[in-house]
């Protein structure tokens, strides 16, 4: 069963929420980060990316960094641009992108449940992120952006949120960057949040779509806190961390693509020679060519576009990874005949999310920036679950799941 519970939220007042609310710390640098924030000292970037505050080139580790993330984070309680809701809620976001609208129940989730893989990862975690995380955590004393996970379709749980969303939302804004509709509800009803309590504890699982590395810092932060509580029950806030949980079938994952810097040695005619041996090869001209189907394969070179169709034994059907066309990818292209075999190392490729269009590996590849280009049928939300339940782990830079959570919208205190 999944636990989740409500909690007293803290959040903007409805007038200020476009001053605080930000994009994720994770997907912009430091001075994307300074200059969209600007002259605005409510920007929630300046208690995630509190670096902004000193000189540029101040590191973002910086111990400095983190203690004036706490400070921040209480000036904006002083200030009261972050006020603390009296009692316990659960909360709906919703995120409209290109038409379609996917709704999210933000709620607390255990951290056991993460520590003992009810929580389910797709994703390898890199212990110097977890650790930065982890400080942050710490230093607020809060989980002060939430995680993203997917639970399977539920239609209790769909007659709630379809009923919330008929009604005024608390913030309802268009965010800039994006360019997407964020929407938020607050649940205040107790009949409506026993319910959601109710039908998650007849979960299994929940599945991290998107957070792995904020995920494992809040439980492992939750962790540590047992171990300093003499009296500890596990009752206690710093047992929980927040989430937004979207049904399976709502979520949009877009292809994340690849660019490499060389052929490793080969001419443009050897390359595609070799590419023969596992894939059927069609030159599709020079319009921009997107994949058609799971194991086809865009590859742009030279100016053209050419379909690479997996032909049949190169994969595993029954493999819940080598099924996968990033598993293709890697095996057959990548690493057998580029010689790329890390992908989290190697200087040699660079990836591209799918949001960017194929546009822009035709870009970076005329640019002379790149060689080649690969672009790739997206995953399915159904296939991260299966891996997750099997206990993998997905190749590298597999997914890309749009749009981001925007942060500030709600923020959750361990005590």
């Amino acid at each position: 069963m999944a636990i989740v519970k409500p909690f007293k939220g803290i959040r903007p007042p409805k007038e200020l929420v476009e001053q605080v609310e930000s994009r994720p710390y994770d997907v912009l640098d430091s001075e994307e980060a300074r200059a969209e924030a600007g002259d605005n000292e409510k920007s929630l970037y300046h208690i995630i990316k509190p670096e902004i505050d000193f000189p540029v080139g101040t590191s973002e580790y910086d111990p400095r960094v983190y203690e004036k993330a706490a400070e921040n984070f209480q000036k904006f309680q002083d200030k009261g641009w972050l006020v603390q809701d009296a009692r316990e809620h659960y909360y709906i976001y919703a995120q409209t992108m290109n038409g379609k609208t996917q709704y999210g129940l933000v709620v607390c989730a255990h951290t056991d449940d993460y520590m003992a893989g009810r929580i389910k990862k797709h994703e390898l975690t890199r212990r110097d992120k977890e650790e930065d995380r982890m400080k942050h955590v710490r230093v607020n004393n809060a989980n002060v952006e939430p995680v993203f996970f997917a639970y399977p379709d539920n239609a209790v749980l769909n007659e709630i949120l379809m009923r919330y969303a008929a009604t005024e939302p608390e913030y309802d804004f268009i965010a800039p960057i994006d360019g997407f509709r964020h929407q938020f509800w607050v649940i205040s009803d107790e009949k409506d949040m026993q319910t959601i309590t109710d039908e998650f504890a007849k979960m299994p699982s929940l599945y991290i779509a998107d957070g792995h590395h904020r995920s494992a810092a809040a439980a492992l932060v939750g962790a540590e806190k047992q171990k300093q509580n003499p009296n500890h029950n596990g009752t206690e806030e710093y047992n929980f961390f927040m989430a937004v949980c979207f049904q399976a079938s709502q979520l949009t994952i877009l292809d994340y693509n690849r660019v490499v810097k060389d052929l490793n040695g080969m001419s443009s005619e050897e390359f595609l020679a070799a590419l023969q041996v596992n894939f059927i090869v069609e030159d599709k001209g020079t319009e921009i060519y997107k994949p058609q189907q799971l194991h086809e394969f865009s590859l742009y070179l030279d100016q053209h576009w050419f379909s690479l169709k997996a032909k049949e034994g190169t994969y595993d059907n029954n493999d819940p990874i080598g099924v996968l066309d990033v598993d293709i990818s890697s095996r057959l292209i990548l690493d057998e005949i580029l010689n790329i075999g890390d992908l989290r190392s190697s200087q040699r490729i660079d990836f591209v999310g799918g949001l960017r269009g194929l546009g822009e590996l035709k870009r970076r590849v005329d640019s002379g920036e790149m060689r080649a280009a690969l672009a790739l049928y997206p995953v399915s939300m159904q296939q991260i679950m299966d891996i997750a339940d099997s206990g993998k782990i997905m190749p590298p830079k597999a997914t890309w799941f749009e749009p981001k959570l925007r942060s500030g919208l709600v923020i959750h205190k361990l005590s």
